[in-house]
C-alpha cells in the first residue's frame, strides 16, 4: 500500500498522471535553472515573477519521495540487491540504505519487495520522425510538432525518460520538455542529419534537380530532417548550425540507407576531407560525430576520420569489427522487428535493401560480443506509431543475444557512458542510467523482477507503477 497523500488520475489519453506531476515540475525545473544562475525564458516574463520563484528555490525545502522496501538493479550489475530504502530530493538520489531513513515530510512509497531500476535510454530514437508517415514529415510542421509531443509523452509512459534523437528537428521539442510545457525524456539532439546528395537522407525527388550552390533550399532541409553538403566547406556550415540550434552531437549518413529511395547500400557517401571536417568541428565544440554506416567502406572511412560511433553496422566483418573494438569506438547496433522489414511494400528500392541488411542484424551482435566493442542500444523506430509502441519489447528481444541483466545495463548504465561523450555539450551535466547516490532520480519502480521476465520492460502500463523523471512522479498507479 502506498502512503503518498495523492492520488493518481487518468488523463483524456487514457494515460495515468500524478496530479503534482506540472507544478512538481515546474519547480524542479526552476530549481535546476536557479542552480546553474538562470530563471526559464518563459518564467522571465516579470521581474516579481522571477524574484518570486527564486526566493522560492532558496528557501523552500525540495520535494522529497522515499521509496521504503525495494529491491535495486543499478544498472550496472548482474543481480538485485536485498530490500533497500532510497530517498530522492531536488531530483537527485540523496541515499541509499539497508536501514531506515529519516525522511519527515518526504513522500512515502511502499515498495512492496519491488524492483527499482534506472529510467530506460534509447540511444538511436528519432522524436519527430517515429509516428508520422515518410509524406507527413516533409509537410505541415504544427501538426508534426503535435504528434511528437504526444509521441514524447507515451515514450517517457513506456519508461524511456532519456533518448538520443539521432536526426530530425528536436530542438524544440526539447525546450518544451525542459521547460515542462510537455510530459517527456531527456533528448540529446543530433538536429538535422548532414547527407549528401543521393545519400541516406536525401529526401529529394529527382524533379528537384539540379541543386547549385546558393539554390534555396529543399522541403525536407527547410523542416530541420537532414542537410546537404556536398564539400568540406558546407559540412563545416551544416555542422556549425546545428550547433548553433544546440545540437549535443552530430550526425552524418556515411552510407546509403534502406529508407532514401536514391541511396544504394554499397555507395560510400562522405569523402575523406568531409568526414574529416564535420570530426574537426565536433572536436571543436568537445563533443563527438557519430554515422549511419552498413558496410565494411563506410565503417573504415569513418574510423580513418575520427568518428566516435557507428550506427548500425550490419555488414561488417570480423576485421572491421576488431579495429572498431581497437580504437574504442562505440558501436550502436538495433535489434530492428520483421515488422520493420516487412512494412516495406515487395518489389520496392526500400525492401530490396532491406533484405539486404537485415540478415547482418545476428551476425553484428555476435561480433560485438566477440570483440568487446563497447556496444549501446537503440531502436530506430522510424514512421510507424504502431512500431514505436514497441519500443520496450524491441529492447526485450536481445535477449537473443544477452541475459536479460545484460541487456537492460546496456539500455541504462552503458548509454549513459554513451550521452556522456558529448562532454561540455551535455545539457544534462550528471549521473544518468544508475541507481546510486548523487545520481538523477530517473526511476521505474517495477511490479516483477526484469532480471527474471525482460517481458515486462515490454508491457509498461501493467509493469511499471512509477515513473519517476528528475524527481518527479510522472505516473502513479499504486493505489492507497
Amino acid at each position: 500500500m502506498s502512503h503518498s497523500s495523492h492520488s493518481s488520475t487518468a488523463s483524456p489519453t487514457g494515460r495515468t498522471t500524478h496530479p503534482r506531476s506540472a507544478v512538481a515540475r515546474l519547480l524542479s525545473h526552476t530549481r535546476a535553472h536557479a542552480r546553474a544562475g538562470a530563471i526559464p525564458r518563459a518564467l522571465r516574463r516579470t521581474s516579481l515573477v522571477a524574484a518570486t520563484l527564486l526566493t522560492l528555490c532558496a528557501t523552500a525545502e525540495a520535494d522529497a519521495v522515499l521509496f521504503e522496501n525495494v529491491r535495486i538493479f543499478d544498472g550496472t550489475g548482474a543481480d538485485l540487491t536485498p530490500p533497500m530504502n532510497v530517498l530522492v530530493e531536488d531530483g537527485l538520489i540523496a541515499t541509499i540504505s539497508a536501514e531506515p531513513v529519516d525522511a519527515d515530510g518526504a513522500e512515502r512509497i511502499a515498495g512492496d519487495g519491488r524492483v527499482l531500476m534506472p529510467g530506460l535510454i534509447d540511444a538511436h530514437w528519432h522524436t519527430m520522425l517515429a509516428s508520422v508517415t515518410p509524406m507527413e514529415a516533409l509537410g505541415d510542421v504544427s501538426y508534426n510538432a503535435i504528434v511528437a509531443a504526444d509521441e514524447a509523452t507515451a515514450t517517457l509512459m513506456r519508461g524511456f525518460t532519456t533518448v538520443r534523437d539521432v536526426g530530425g528537428p528536436a530542438f524544440g521539442l526539447k525546450r518544451a520538455i525542459d521547460e515542462g510545457l510537455v510530459q517527456g525524456p531527456r533528448i540529446y539532439p543530433s538536429g538535422a542529419m548532414i547527407t549528401t546528395t543521393s545519400g541516406h537522407g536525401d529526401f529529394r525527388q529527382v524533379t528537384e534537380l539540379p541543386r547549385g550552390l546558393g539554390d534555396a533550399h529543399s522541403r525536407m532541409e527547410v523542416v530541420g530532417g537532414s542537410m546537404l553538403a556536398d564539400s568540406p566547406d558546407e559540412v563545416r556550415l551544416r555542422v556549425r548550425e546545428q550547433f548553433m540550434l544546440g545540437a549535443t552531437q552530430i550526425k552524418l549518413t556515411a552510407g546509403g540507407g534502406v529508407s532514401s529511395p536514391h541511396s544504394p547500400i554499397d555507395v560510400t557517401t562522405f569523402t575523406p576531407d568531409e568526414l574529416r571536417a564535420a570530426v574537426e568541428i565536433a572536436d571543436n565544440w568537445g563533443t563527438y560525430v557519430t554515422v549511419h554506416a552498413f558496410t565494411i567502406d563506410a565503417i573504415e572511412g569513418a574510423i580513418e576520420a575520427g568518428v566516435k560511433c557507428i550506427e548500425h553496422g550490419f555488414l561488417m566483418d570480423d576485421a572491421t569489427a576488431q579495429a572498431i573494438a581497437e580504437h574504442g569506438i562505440w558501436l550502436s547496433p538495433q535489434p530492428l522487428p520483421e515488422a520493420l522489414r516487412l512494412g516495406f511494400p515487395e518489389g520496392s528500392v526500400q525492401r530490396a535493401k532491406a533484405d539486404e541488411v537485415w540478415p547482418g542484424i545476428d551476425r553484428t551482435y555476435e561480433l560485438a560480443k566477440t570483440y568487446n566493442i563497447k556496444t549501446a542500444f537503440g531502436t530506430d523506430v522510424l514512421f510507424s506509431r504502431e512500431l514505436a509502441r514497441s519500443q520496450g519489447a524491441i529492447l526485450a528481444s536481445l535477449v537473443r543475444w544477452y541475459t536479460p541483466a545484460e541487456a537492460l545495463a546496456m539500455a541504462t548504465g552503458t548509454n549513459a557512458e554513451l550521452l556522456a561523450l558529448s562532454g561540455p555539450r551535455n545539457p544534462y551535466p550528471g549521473k544518468l542510467g544508475v541507481v546510486e547516490e548523487g545520481a538523477f532520480a530517473d526511476l521505474l519502480l517495477v511490479d516483477g523482477n526484469p532480471l527474471e521476465d525482460i517481458a515486462l520492460i515490454a508491457d509498461p502500463e501493467n509493469s511499471f507503477k512509477i515513473i519517476m523523471k528528475d524527481g518527479v512522479i510522472e505516473k502513479n498507479t499504486l493505489t492507497d
